[in-house]
């Protein structure tokens, strides 16, 4: 298990029992059988839902958990612990949430939020498309007013919970501006809303990825969010939350390849020992704890930030770019660590090295998290940068 944590209230501890227990009763006995079979566990999502896990780090008064974001990154850890792929769809849904809590109006937010917040409702965000990744700007999916309606066409590519969310966070350009690009909440079941067959994943098999088709798509014009026009600000503001979101679930994977690891080397015995107990495994141990709490530290380093209103995105950054590479790193040392065994699929540190690979490339890629970080110097003392974009959950 992680490290003991000092969290900032007794609520906050106890949520986090309360996390770890849902995840060693309700989803270790799923997950094997889950991956192994690329079935979405839907239900999974209803029962964190249900435990006011998806909305913790958005208002009471909405559904949502109230809680700091330094709170919320540490569930999504225990989570990811023992299911990467819940892990991720907790922190894609709360990016799709994201647009309406923050340019939402009061009537939207009434209206849809509890379902979303208690996990009735589940979310994908439709960001990126086939020749538009790293660069959303250069989307072609259209909004186009008519009357009370818009009509969306366009595709829209790696879409976590595609075919099987209840509601699409779409961004979809309104004018032939570079940036005129809008934000939309459309309903799964809106006619000419259709999913690809899912991508075929190394890994976060459990997680369904899909291109999403548009297709003369009609929706109320209340389904806007803020003003034509401001997508684009709203899909990279939420991006820098969500980056911390996967660094979190990078972190729960380096967890849970380290905690293997160290139990496999205290049982494992050879020459009339433990292999723990031989100096070469042991300091390659050591910096594999070293790296999983360093990725944590910087992690909610940033998310304090967060919390208290300060500029976070070079730390968001920042963090995703140290706890996914160390997530691949671990996750490797880790099938070192077990030998032949690793690399079978009796023990899941196999698993673990595959779904480790992904969180360096979503949610902006860590050359794009380079590009951030190193443009961010140039800026002045305050640290105020302008965040690139990044591809899509």
């Amino acid at each position: 298990m992680p490290a003991t944590r000092v969290l900032p209230t007794e609520e906050a501890t106890a949520l986090l029992e309360l996390t770890r227990d849902i995840a060693t009763r309700e989803l270790l006995p799923k997950v094997a059988e889950a991956e192994a079979t690329e079935t979405f566990p839907r239900e999974v999502f209803r029962t964190l839902g249900r435990a006011g896990l998806l909305g913790l780090p958005y208002p009471e008064e909405y559904g949502g958990g109230g809680q700091p974001y330094e709170v919320y990154l540490q569930v999504v850890e225990e989570i990811a612990s023992v299911w990467a792929s819940v892990g991720v769809g907790t922190s894609v849904h709360a990016l799709s949430c994201f647009g309406l809590v923050t340019r939402g109006t009061e009537e939207q937010k009434k209206a849809w939020l509890p379902d979303m917040l208690g996990g009735e409702l589940l979310g994908a965000y439709c960001l990126s498309e086939p020749h538009a990744g790293s660069d959303p700007s250069a989307m072609k999916t259209r909004a186009r007013r008519d009357g009370d309606e818009y009509v969306l066409n366009g595709a829209k590519a790696w879409t976590t919970h595609g075919g099987h969310a209840d509601f699409y966070k779409v961004m979809a350009r309104t004018s032939d501006e570079r940036n005129g690009i809008s934000c939309f909440l459309v309903p799964a079941d809106t006619e000419g809303l259709t999913a690809d067959p899912p991508e075929r994943k190394m890994g976060l098999t459990g997680s369904a990825t899909a291109t999403m088709r548009l297709d003369d798509v009609r929706i109320p014009a209340e389904r806007l969010l803020g003003a034509e026009g401001d997508g684009l600000k709203i899909a990279l503001a939420g991006l820098d939350s969500g980056r911390l979101g996967i660094a979190s679930v990078a972190i729960g994977l380096g967890q849970a390849a380290l905690d293997h690891a160290v139990a496999y080397a205290k049982e494992r015995q050879q020459f009339g020992q433990p292999i723990i107990d031989f100096q070469g495994l042991s300091f390659l141990l050591a910096d594999m704890e070293a790296a999983v709490q360093s990725a944590r530290a910087m992690t909610l380093h940033a998310a304090r930030l967060k919390d208290r209103g300060l500029p976070f995105s070079r730390e968001a950054s920042i963090a995703k770019l140290t706890a996914t590479d160390m997530a691949m790193k671990v996750t490797t040392d880790a099938v070192q660590v077990l030998g032949g065994y690793g690399y079978t699929r009796d023990f899941p540190v196999e698993r673990f090295m595959r779904e480790a690979k992904v969180t360096q490339i979503f949610e902006g890629t860590n050359q794009i998290q380079r590009m951030v970080i190193g443009r961010s110097l140039g800026k002045d003392s305050s640290g105020a940068i302008i965040t690139d974009p990044g591809a899509s959950a």
